[in-house]
């Protein structure tokens, strides 16, 4: 698990900075919701499998809240979300 951010900061455009903090704070998120998931599938405890779980779909809900800034933040990354969806529907057979 990561806990230091992936890329230095203060080498960050200042215009740039708050979209390089919410893709950290993504990334955190989702180291954290692989290691709950991890240890939920380790343990043979019901109790703590239960916990670890709900704790790790909280920790999903923390990369909307991410997720939802961002995309406020960079509208070229929402541009590119939606791009991504298409090309995704387009593979399966599923055109809109």
């Amino acid at each position: 698990m990561s806990s230091k951010i992936p890329i230095k900061l203060e080498k960050i455009r200042k215009e740039d900075l708050n979209k390089e903090i919410l893709r950290a704070g993504i990334i955190a998120e989702l180291d954290a919701i692989n290691l709950y998931e991890q240890m939920a599938a380790m343990t043979e405890s019901d109790n703590i499998k239960k916990i670890l779980r709900d704790i790790a779909k909280e920790e999903k809900t923390h990369v909307g809240e991410f997720q939802a800034l961002l995309l406020e933040e960079d509208k070229e990354q929402e541009k590119e979300l939606e791009e991504g969806k298409k090309e995704v529907d387009e593979l399966r057979g599923k055109k809109k």
